[in-house]
Formats: C-alpha cells, structure tokens, sequence
C-alpha cells in the first residue's frame, strides 16, 4: 500500500488500497473500447453486472480459428473494475476460445499483484463477461 501525499509533500493519512499495476491499468486502460461501438466488428459480446455494486461489464471479441484475435470492451465501475477488465483483456487476445475461459478470476487478480479483499469480485465479473461473451459466440447469438 502507498500512502497519499498532498501537493506539498505531506501524508493525507489516507492509504492507496491498489498496486501500482491495478493503478496502470484503471489510468491506463488497455483495449478499451470509446465511443461507438458498432465501429467495432465483434462476432460476439457478452454482457454481465452486479446489482449489488453497480458494475457492469462489456466485452466484444474477435475470433478467428478458434481464437481471440482482437478484444475491447467497456465497463461501468470502480478502478478495481476497470483494471480487472484491462487486465483481463491483455491475458485473452491471442488465446484459443478454450483458453480464454481457462483464465479464472485469481489469475486476473494475480496479474494484477491482487485486488483488495472486498474488490476481488470485479475480477470475477470481468471473467464471466468473456466466458458470456465466448458461449455467444458458440451458439451463434
């Protein structure tokens, strides 16, 4: 955990709860789709949220013999969402559809030096909206 400081140098007494990567991730967001997303060509999109939180998340795949050749996606939420998706979006491109779903909520949460306790199921969101957006894809919807 890192401490915040204010502009003149001096601890706030507040704590930053995420790693520098999760911090790089929700600044930084990879594959994120802006804008319109019909400018997207997706085969396939999968959708999932929580009503307890609030987050909803959005992934649009490409596949291409079997696999994952480009991702993006757009999600509603906070850091610990955004950066999970990110991440998550990073370990899928290029993988096989089987592998893609093999990646489980505690691989994202450990690529990214591991979510807070009480955020772990932003991981676990972002990884049922690919396994959605991939089950999609396999039936043809």
């Amino acid at each position: 955990m890192k401490t915040c400081k204010s502009s003149d140098g001096k601890s706030d007494g507040q704590e930053w709860i995420y790693t520098d990567i999760v911090k790089d991730h929700f600044l930084n967001p990879r594959n994120f789709l802006m804008g319109d997303e019909s400018k997207f060509k997706a085969d396939a999109v999968g959708l999932v949220g929580n009503p307890i939180c609030g987050d909803q998340m959005k992934m649009f795949i490409k596949v291409k013999d079997d696999k994952i050749i480009d991702i993006a996606w757009k999600t509603y939420g906070c850091a610990s969402a955004i950066a999970s998706t990110s991440a998550l979006s990073e370990l899928a491109k290029g993988k096989t559809l089987d592998e893609a779903l093999n990646i489980t909520a505690k691989d994202i949460d450990n690529y990214l030096g591991n979510l807070p306790k009480h955020k772990f199921h932003c991981s676990i969101l972002g990884h049922d909206a690919l396994r959605d957006a991939i089950e999609k894809y396999r039936s043809g919807k």
